[in-house]
């Protein structure tokens, strides 16, 4: 069993900054790419940024320069630090850790997500 746990949503000005942090507990031999999604109302889901167990990293036009992904493989968690906030970054944050629980082979997890709201 497998959990996959975000936190630090909320709302901040337009401007401000959050920093979100994603830990995956349970049974877990090892992590490989980690990342993060959101999801506006009346949109889809997509991809924001992704960091992989040596810690390269992608991120998605819309966040370069603002957002940074970084990870504690120890603590098998991975953060998102989000600056210089824009209304149009509102929506749910999702983690998800691609996880091989048992030396096997790697499955997706997600989290249920964190919401995070700007303001103009």
């Amino acid at each position: 069993q497998v959990h996959v746990v975000e936190s630090g949503g909320g709302l901040v000005q337009a401007g401000g900054s959050l920093r979100l942090s994603c830990a995956a507990s349970g049974k877990i031999f090892r992590i490989n790419q980690m990342g993060w999604y959101r999801q506006a109302p009346g949109t889809q889901r997509e991809l924001v940024t992704t960091i992989t167990s040596d810690g390269s990293t992608n991120y998605a036009d819309s966040v370069k320069g603002r957002f940074a992904i970084s990870r504690d493989n120890a603590k098998n968690t991975v953060y998102l630090q989000m600056n210089s906030l824009k209304p149009e970054d509102s929506a749910v944050y999702y983690c998800t850790a691609d996880v091989d629980a048992f030396g096997l082979g790697y499955v997706a997890y997600w989290g249920q997500g964190t919401q995070v709201t700007v303001s103009a």
